[in-house]
């Protein structure tokens, strides 16, 4: 199958933007990348309305600092999701993820955090990590406040943030906590193996190319060795046993697919719940289009329902 309508037009309407002299984003700096990338989030719009949004400084692990924001779509969420944002562990803000957040948290019903966790170069592996695994203690001690009760807590993440979640989830395991009653990874990368057939198909280079990808693994772990890393590959964890239950997104079109359901496959042979779907005809990237592909709208659908349900049943059994 190839990419879908919707996607193949947003591709060339991109491309005519950026006019025949533009240079790959991998051929950029990161910073250059930044302003690049960062006119997306305009497509996007505001957002739904939430009951309240907070703004929280944290500090982290080696003092510095980390931002976060919190969507509180009503007075009482039925649970709390920590969100980490994709963009390679170089790109993006949870200024550009605000819109996802808010419907997030409008179409689930759970408050949700967006972590602006810091980003390489500037701040390589394993800050990112670190952070992450800051802002969810925080949101775990939180609970009461963000929500008024002892609610579900969540994480989650695209991309890049799928990889944080992912290792944040084993993390909260190997810690015995925060206690999870569910991850979620949309297209998570999860091992720096460029030799995967899915980065070798040439119908999946088109938003997330191969050579950006390894652009953004040499920003983020320019050490070739510390790859394999648990913490920077979370698929060469030695086992994943007795982690949070997990609804695992891929993209059919998609360099990342295959490491994506390898994980989603080791979790399950592991005997952790797994939930499972490739989205047929999509590109990489495709969750964050929000109000710009169509199938951004279906999968946020699905993402709200399981944290309904894994929300309701866990406080069936909390009850």
């Amino acid at each position: 199958m190839a990419l879908d309508e919707a996607t193949t037009a947003f591709l060339t309407g991109m491309a005519q933007a950026a006019g025949p002299d533009a240079k790959p984003l991998w051929e950029l700096t990161a910073a250059e990348a930044r302003v690049v990338s960062g006119g997306l989030k305009d497509l996007y719009g505001p957002g739904p309305e939430v009951h309240r949004t907070e703004d929280h400084t944290l500090t982290a692990y080696d003092g510095g600092r980390i931002q976060v924001k919190v969507l509180v779509p009503r007075e009482k969420p039925n649970a709390v999701l920590v969100y980490l944002h994709g963009g390679g562990w170089v790109l993006e803000t949870i200024e550009g993820y605000e819109t996802l957040g808010r419907q997030l948290a409008t179409k689930s019903g759970a408050a949700v955090v967006l972590v602006n966790y810091r980003k390489a170069p500037e701040h390589p592996f394993p800050t990112p990590v670190e952070d992450a695994w800051t802002a969810l203690q925080w949101a775990e001690e939180n609970l009461d406040r963000i929500a008024g009760a002892r609610v579900p807590l969540f994480v989650g993440g695209d991309s890049a943030g799928g990889n944080l979640a992912a290792v944040t989830a084993i993390r909260a395991r190997n810690n015995g906590g925060p206690e999870l009653a569910g991850q979620v990874l949309l297209y998570p990368a999860t091992d720096a193996d460029f030799s995967r057939a899915s980065y070798l198909e040439p119908e999946n280079q088109s938003f997330l190319t191969t050579e950006f990808m390894q652009w953004f693994w040499n920003h983020y772990v320019p050490e070739p060795d510390l790859r394999v890393h648990p913490e920077a590959s979370p698929l060469r964890t030695e086992s994943l046993a007795d982690l949070a239950p997990a609804l695992v997104i891929t993209a059919e079109h998609d360099i990342l697919r295959d490491e994506g359901e390898a994980y989603a496959a080791r979790l399950k042979e592991s005997g952790v719940g797994v939930e499972h779907h490739r989205w047929p005809g999509q590109m990489h990237a495709f969750f964050s289009m929000v109000n710009v592909l169509p199938a951004s709208a279906d999968v946020m659908d699905l993402v709200a329902d399981s944290i309904r349900t894994r929300a309701a049943a866990t406080d069936s059994v909390q009850s």
